[in-house]
């Protein structure tokens, strides 16, 4: 264990000497994933440690409230801490707590959302339920995005190995705090291994017919991108990002894409000479198949394009909305509005159980999207809307298209701004459904709130086992006497 640990850290390439501190003991850990320790009264933030761990800790940076150290030397580890499955452990940065065991990521991430409410919220709240979570832990993911570089990164080790690294071709993530640095990923457990193999294929074809792998800081360089999303019905989209235009070399590429995995279902790519790699704006090319793959949940069908966003866990996906559905409590004739709707699919999950439903989106592409799964899906009692959010859904929008009597909001991460907060304060719909993806700032809109509703009932939902982040969906319900007569 403690030899894996050391050969995959990943040091500071400046020769700065830091205090190392011998035999901290490790508590805790942190809702941004890092362990804590407490040396000398300050809370020390430590990547990639166990509860329990007795380790030499190298101060990396201090500040007068808290300081974030290192692992140096594992002295002893704790009791509870499990082999990673992932060679790339403490490099990628993207499974932060594979070397804890899966249960007590449940527990800390439950505690997370505990945390909350009660240092954010400060509400009166019911006890959080036990998360539910994710019955498949690995391969779980179904949309991987990878990134081509030439400038492939080099561990410390490498780098003192003394051996000369010609070939810095590389394909896979971000080192995180490196924009322009790529790890070169030779297997990752968070998709099916088809993914693996379909990279690893584009990348070896690159480098063998000469092909240029993109340069992150001049900006040129054919191989960019690529996306690989596999639905819960077998289907495989495959996007490949080019950053030049270059025919007949694309061309041979994707042929042998093609020839080599008959599986795929979509393969789709694009030219994006733009110098960043957001693809909202970029003209998509369909090379094999439909532009769009589907999911499937309780006989609905949804249409997912490469623009589109669906939940990347799709299994777990089918038990968030189940909760949010639950917690609406539709009996048949409500009105529901569904704000931050995406491609529509909770508001096409609740729409048989309701009178009718309102989406609103700030994405007009995921609106048509949403637009056609209720069409596919034969469904005629939603109308969805595009637009911010604080920009459409105004006191006269409410009274022109009627007051819900269920909201269920899915914001991004940054929460609600504080006009829809206002405006639903306004609008007092008999129930809130809070879906939320950072408990930090649903905890902050359920104090605003809180002016007019309760919280009945909290329940996360863990869809990225092996990482720090947790879902959690919150019911409120209008307090009687608050109720519009």
């Amino acid at each position: 264990m403690f030899a894996k640990f050391k050969k995959n850290k990943v040091l500071s390439r400046k020769k700065k000497e830091q205090p190392v501190i011998e035999g901290v003991e490790i508590t805790d850990v942190a809702a941004e994933g890092n362990a804590v320790a407490r040396v000398n009264e300050k809370v020390v933030f430590i990547p990639f440690g166990a509860p329990g761990d007795i380790a030499d800790v190298k101060i990396l940076k201090s500040k007068k409230s808290y300081s974030e150290g290192r692992i140096e030397r594992l002295v002893k580890p704790s009791e509870i801490r499990e082999e990673p499955l992932c060679g790339h452990f403490t490099i990628c940065g993207g499974c932060r707590w594979q070397h804890l065991p899966y249960e007590f990521q449940l527990r800390c991430k439950r505690q997370q959302v505990v945390d909350a409410m009660e240092r954010i919220a400060k509400i009166p709240i019911p006890e959080v339920r036990p998360i539910l979570g994710s019955a498949d832990i690995w391969a779980y993911r179904n949309k991987m995005e990878y990134t081509f570089s030439n400038k492939r990164w080099l561990t410390w080790e490498q780098l003192q190995s003394g051996e000369e690294f010609t070939d810095r071709d590389a394909c896979g993530f971000h080192i995180p705090g490196a924009f322009d640095k790529v790890l070169d990923i030779d297997c990752c457990h968070l998709q099916d291994d088809i993914s693996n193999r379909i990279r690893l294929f584009v990348r070896d074809y690159g480098k063998a017919h000469g092909l240029s792998f993109y340069d992150l800081r001049e900006n040129h360089g054919l191989l960019r991108t690529m996306m690989v999303r596999i639905s819960s019905t077998g289907e495989i989209m495959v996007v490949i990002s080019f950053g030049e235009d270059q025919p007949e070399a694309i061309k041979a590429l994707l042929e042998e894409v093609v020839n080599n995995f008959p599986e795929i279902s979509s393969l789709l790519y694009l030219i994006n000479t733009k110098l960043n790699d957001t693809i909202g704006d970029q003209e998509i090319i369909a090379f094999k198949g439909r532009d769009f793959i589907e999911e499937e949940m309780e006989g609905l069908r949804f249409r997912v394009g490469v623009k589109s966003f669906y939940q990347t866990n799709s299994r777990q996906a089918y038990e968030l909305y189940k909760v949010a559905r639950d917690f609406a409590d539709l009996k048949g004739d409500e009105l529901v509005y569904d704000l931050y709707t995406g491609s529509g699919t909770i508001a096409n999950f609740v729409a048989r159980k309701c009178r009718r439903v309102i989406g609103i989106e700030y994405v007009e592409e995921a609106i048509v999207n949403a637009r056609i799964n209720s069409e596919v899906n034969g469904i005629d009692n939603i109308e969805f809307f595009a637009g911010d959010m604080k920009d459409v859904l105004t006191d006269d929008f409410i009274a022109e298209h009627g007051r819900p009597d269920v909201m269920i909001v899915d914001p991004p991460r940054a929460g609600m701004h504080q006009s829809v907060v206002d405006t639903i304060l306004n609008a007092l719909p008999q129930r809130i459904v809070y879906v939320s993806c950072n408990p930090a700032t649903q905890a902050r809109d359920l104090q605003l709130l809180h002016a007019r509703y309760d919280v009945t009932a909290i329940q996360p939902v863990d869809m990225f086992p092996h990482t720090q982040h947790v879902e959690n969906v919150a019911s409120l319900v209008l307090r009687s006497g608050d109720a519009i007569n």
